[in-house]
């Protein structure tokens, strides 16, 4: 039976690293595993995502509403199953995603008010996994890492250059914004949540890598 497992995270979390050692892991193990990234900023189903990063709609985050940027990812990814991975889902391999539908939880929710927020998930779910009919999450691991070093290592990655940011990258008000709605998702959905920082330095990649696979071995 397929499987799918999401890694989530903000920016500069490891979610890339960790889905790639995750899924060379299982394939070494003599499993049918696929990984796949989103969104897809190669393919013309994200044109819309890059519009709205690249401040064509407005350049603070704010600018277009939780449910209408919403929709823009919810299209990239329903091209990605379609053309992508839904087939090989569909013979039960083993699906490992570089974010999903969760991160309109962590990104789009900050939008809307607290009070506000059962609501949309309860919308987010209904119109991905079931008016879209994209597959729902197996497991989903949330890789906390705190903003604070998360931007040190942003800036890290694009090498001292602050411009090199998108818009939600250099908002770090919006981006402790998201962790909350992250922290809040994961309790109300049964996220596993994996600590990335241990104090103010991050934690070793292998460690985090070996947590990341004691809570997916149920799946296997």
């Amino acid at each position: 039976m397929a499987k799918l497992i999401v890694i989530e995270g903000l920016d500069a979390s490891g979610k890339g690293t960790q889905a790639e050692i995750l899924t060379n892991r299982l394939s070494c193990e003599g499993r049918e595993v696929k990984e796949i990234s989103l969104p897809n900023y190669d393919d013309p189903s994200a044109t819309l995502v890059k519009m709205y990063l690249s401040g064509e709609f407005g350049t603070d985050p704010e600018s277009v509403n939780a449910y209408a940027a919403s929709t823009f990812y919810a299209i990239d990814r329903y091209a990605s199953f379609k053309k992508s991975w839904g087939k090989v889902y569909d013979e039960g391999d083993f699906i490992i995603a570089n974010r999903y539908t969760t991160s309109n939880c962590c990104h789009q929710m900050t939008k809307l008010p607290d009070e506000e927020w059962d609501d949309y998930i309860a919308w987010l779910r209904d119109f991905e996994y079931g008016k879209m009919g994209i597959p729902k999450p197996d497991k989903v691991i949330f890789l906390d890492m705190p903003v604070e070093i998360s931007q040190k290592l942003l800036l890290k990655r694009y090498g001292g250059d602050e411009s090199k940011k998108d818009m939600h990258e250099s908002n770090v008000e919006y981006l402790y914004k998201c962790r909350k709605a992250a922290l809040y998702s994961a309790k109300k959905l049964g996220w596993v949540i994996i600590r990335c920082a241990d104090g103010d330095e991050p934690r070793s990649i292998e460690d985090i890598s070996e947590e990341i696979y004691s809570e997916i071995r149920e799946l296997l």
